[in-house]
Parts: structure tokens; C-alpha cells; sequence
């Protein structure tokens, strides 16, 4: 029997045009790289955020998903659940004290207490789980498209969806996302771009170019891409990372 498929063989092929190719008139920032941590260099990470002083992760492939509480100066993983080895992990969000990690194709978020990691419930969605954050009303989610998903956050009914363009131009692959002072910040999926998203209009207000990240990561797995970005609030402080890189960034955004 032929092996299943793995996610980078079956999803849609990534832009062969770099993004900032594609917009000449949307701005490209650079970034200065404030600290580097360890990071696990076997978590297939796909969705991180900062919550009450540690970072929060979860990781796919299936039969090695999960979600783990990492402490940010060593990266030990202090508290780790993991999730049916038949699902493949997808985008982890934040309402109040709950978590809620996607799936990619079987259509099921699972809830977990934000203190404990006990599990508190699933909820079902249709169509494919990519990134997931949340503003003050509700989830924000992704899903290769060039559409984000506005979800009531509690049964995770589809609200509405927000067209994403950049130059007036649909833009897909987006995938892990993070909100940020008013503005979505989203991974584009194997590129080494970051996209500061209006959620208002979709529209792409800002390229930000990791480029010299993942050439210091030097990665050869095609898999081992720009996934990850956490914000904490408090301190204004911005993580990045990757799919089985070995260094999580603390970065400052220039201009």
C-alpha cells in the first residue's frame, strides 16, 4: 500500500512569486532580532501564543500532536497533552482561560484548560483547521484560503469571513496567525514573509521580511518552515519561530 499522503504533498502549492514581489506598493519591513531561546527542534509547530508569563504551543503530524505550557528561557516543556494520534494538531487561540487547538482536515477543536491543560470539551467546524487567534469578540481563524473565519467562541459557528488582499489581490496560504495592537499578523506559508492584515478591510498594510531568520536556521527539511508567532501584550514583546527549528526569536518590527 503507497504511503498516505503527507500535509505538504496534498495541500495547494505555495506562491512561486515571493509576496513582496507581488506588491510594490505595500511596504516591506525589516526586523531586528532582540533575543533568541531554545526551542524544541522536534515540535512540528503550528500554532503559539503567550498567555499569564508562558508561551503555548501546539504541534501536528499525526500521532506526535499536541499541546504543551514551554517555559520561554530554557524552552522546557512543563505541561504537555496530547491529542488523538489519528489528528493531525493545527492553530492553537485563546478565549479567557480556555485554549482551543484546531485539526487540520477532521473538522474537530479540542479545549483545554489554560492553568491545568485538562481537556474541557471539543467543538465541531467544518472545512480545513490552519491558524486561529482572537480579538476582543471572538476567533479569528485561517485555512489556506485567502479568507480569514470570524467564529462565535464558544460553539465555534462560522460568524462571517474577511477577504484578504494585498494590492487588490487575493492572497492565500495564510496560515499561522496572531493578533497584535489591532492588526492580525499571519504567517504565509512556505515563504519567509509575515503579512500585518487590517481586520476591518483584509487588506495587507505591511509586508515583514523574516528572510534572514530562516537562513540562520539554515533548515534542509522542506518541511521545517516559518511557522509561529506569539505577542505578549504586556511587556510588547513579539516571538517568532519554526516548524522544527531549534531557536525561538524575540524580534522588533522596524518602521
Amino acid at each position: 500500500m503507497a504511503p498516505a499522503p503527507t500535509r505538504s504533498a496534498v495541500r495547494p502549492a505555495p506562491p512561486k512569486t515571493p509576496v513582496s514581489a507581488t506588491a510594490p506598493s505595500v511596504p516591506i519591513l525589516s526586523v531586528s532580532i532582540v533575543a533568541r531561546y531554545p526551542h524544541d527542534a522536534t515540535a512540528f509547530t503550528e500554532g503559539l501564543l503567550w498567555h499569564d508569563g508562558a508561551l503555548y504551543e501546539s504541534t501536528g503530524k499525526e500521532g506526535q500532536s499536541d499541546v504543551r505550557r514551554v517555559t520561554l528561557l530554557d524552552g522546557r516543556i512543563v505541561a504537555r497533552r496530547r491529542i488523538d494520534p489519528a489528528q493531525f494538531g493545527e492553530g492553537l487561540g485563546l478565549w479567557k482561560n480556555e485554549l482551543i487547538s484546531l485539526t487540520w482536515h477532521d473538522g474537530i477543536a479540542h479545549r483545554w484548560d489554560a492553568r491545568t491543560l485538562k481537556p474541557t470539551g471539543t467543538n465541531r467546524y467544518a472545512g480545513e483547521g490552519w491558524g486561529l487567534t482572537s480579538d476582543r469578540d471572538g476567533l479569528i481563524q485561517s485555512d489556506g484560503s485567502a479568507s480569514l473565519i470570524l467564529r462565535d467562541p464558544r460553539t465555534l459557528a462560522e460568524r462571517r469571513r474577511i477577504g484578504v488582499t494585498i494590492d487588490g489581490r487575493p492572497l492565500t496560504q495564510l496560515n499561522e496567525l496572531e493578533y497584535v495592537d489591532g492588526a492580525i499578523l499571519a504567517n504565509v506559508w512556505q515563504t519567509g514573509y509575515l503579512v500585518r492584515i487590517a481586520p476591518g478591510t483584509g487588506r495587507v498594510t505591511a509586508i515583514i521580511d523574516l528572510r534572514p531568520l530562516v537562513a540562520e536556521i539554515g533548515a534542509r527539511d522542506r518541511d521545517a518552515v516559518l511557522n509561529g508567532i506569539a505577542w505578549d501584550a504586556a511587556k510588547k514583546r513579539l516571538f517568532v519561530t519554526g516548524k522544527l527549528w531549534p531557536t525561538l526569536f524575540e524580534i522588533r518590527i522596524n518602521g
